[in-house]
């Protein structure tokens, strides 16, 4: 039912419908609550002469910190607990962590916001494992790789409506109140959404939690390394976020500086993005019509350094003092659509390079430790994307400018192509699916 293109008929099934909007929800929540603060913070900016920026980049630290402290735990609460159970658990923590967001937002106190981004992400941490892991076991083999085309593409479009809805709704009239209650809203919506997912399996008392952090995340890792299958689908799953952070994270300055374009063709670039790997996760599943298998990898690896090598070509010169330029005169350039074209195009390939990948992490890792795995797997991608961001403030520092960013990506998507094509005999191997 679900190859073909036929992913969307999942939807309405209570095997999936409950979670993807469950999902879809908290997506939406944290995006919408991260861009609200970006928001407040540029106000502020204006105001005190603060460095923004730097604050940013402190938010975007203070919520990715818990997937390296908290990951390894998450992974074991998910093994040890009935997953339904425990997704209705973090769905309520939710709402009070929104709670306080709504209440954060009335003030000015960046403590008490920057404690809201931890709590936050430490809601995300223990949400990861278990919303992953409990994929199989909702759903048959044969619709895998569908559903988690669906997760995906729904991910990306909830992190685009919550970027946009977040600027939009802290700046209405009464914006503060407006964005609070629509957190408030989703989280709700969400927690309700998830008292429909099925019941698993049986949980498994026996696993160890382990307060030692160092210990429990080495050892998460020896799990997912044990299975070279899933072991390379968790690197090529992290190299995702890596390639996606290093390009999202240079769209402000690349339209700015290179382009001439205000914050509308960035958003554009953002719709773009989510839309393209969106299509790109169901592209996927269409074309390999249910089959997990890692045989679109190496080629979507190399699409991905076509276009990236391609944006690089199609770059101007850097240009300073021309005015800001909105969506619409952006369009209006016919030299313009091809750097469209290839943001798209990198943001197909991508969709289509991570979705069998997820589904091969899931289905060929022990069920007793698929949580886990999939703990290690948030780990390994907080680590690349820290990475990708600290080789693009190294490269920037030392002048190279954004368009060398999308070279160097292009060449290291290029021979990323060369060794799996070269090894694509290992990734097709087929392999039991362990019991």
């Amino acid at each position: 039912m679900a190859a073909g293109g036929a992913a969307l008929r999942l939807l309405p099934t209570r095997r999936l419908g409950p979670l993807f909007w469950a999902l879809f929800a908290g997506a939406v929540n944290d995006n919408l609550l991260k861009n609200a603060y970006v928001i407040l913070v540029a106000y502020r900016e204006a105001q005190s002469g603060r460095a923004t920026e730097t604050i940013v980049t402190i938010a975007t630290a203070v919520f990715i910190l818990p997937y390296f402290l908290f990951s390894a735990l998450a992974g074991e609460v998910a093994d040890k607990y009935e997953k339904s159970w425990l997704l209705r658990q973090t769905k309520l923590a939710e709402i009070g962590v929104v709670t306080l967001g709504a209440l954060s937002l009335l003030g000015d106190n960046i403590w008490f916001q920057l404690g809201v981004l931890f709590l936050l992400g430490v809601q995300a941490t223990v949400f990861g494992p278990v919303k992953y892991a409990v994929l199989p076991e909702l759903m048959p083999e044969t619709e895998l790789l569908a559903a988690n085309a669906l997760v995906d593409a729904g991910t990306f479009l909830a992190i685009l409506i919550g970027t946009i809805a977040g600027g939009l709704l802290i700046l209405a009239p009464a914006g503060r109140i407006t964005t609070g209650a629509a957190l408030l809203a989703l989280a709700l919506f969400g927690y309700g959404a998830s008292g429909f997912i099925p019941a698993t399996r049986d949980a498994q008392p026996a696993v160890r939690l382990r307060a030692n952090i160092a210990a429990s995340t080495w050892e998460v890792a020896a799990q997912a390394r044990a299975r070279p299958e899933v072991w390379r689908a968790v690197l090529g799953i992290s190299w995702f976020w890596f390639v996606g952070a290093a390009v999202i994270s240079q769209f402000p300055n690349y339209a700015k500086e290179y382009l001439a374009a205000d914050n509308q063709v960035v958003t554009l670039f953002l719709a773009l993005n989510s839309i393209g790997v969106g299509v790109g996760s169901l592209a996927a599943n269409r074309i390999l019509r249910g089959e997990i298998s890692a045989r679109l990898v190496p080629w979507s690896a190399l699409a991905m350094a076509a276009f990236t090598f391609d944006l690089w070509l199609a770059s101007p010169a850097a240009q300073s003092g021309v005015v800001m330029s909105g969506a619409v005169a952006f369009l209006g350039i016919a030299r313009h659509w091809r750097i469209i074209g290839d943001l798209v195009g990198v943001a197909l390939a991508a969709g289509v390079f991570v979705v069998p990948l997820y589904a091969i992490m899931q289905a060929r890792s022990d069920e007793t430790e698929r949580a886990r795995v999939v703990a290690a797997n948030n780990i390994l991608n907080a680590v690349f994307i820290v990475i990708a961001g600290a080789g693009s403030a190294v490269m920037l520092r030392f002048g190279s400018g954004v368009p060398a960013i999308f070279l160097v990506l292009g060449v290291a998507n290029a021979a990323l192509a060369a060794a799996l094509i070269l090894r694509r005999r290992a990734l097709l191997r087929p392999r039991p699916r362990p019991r």
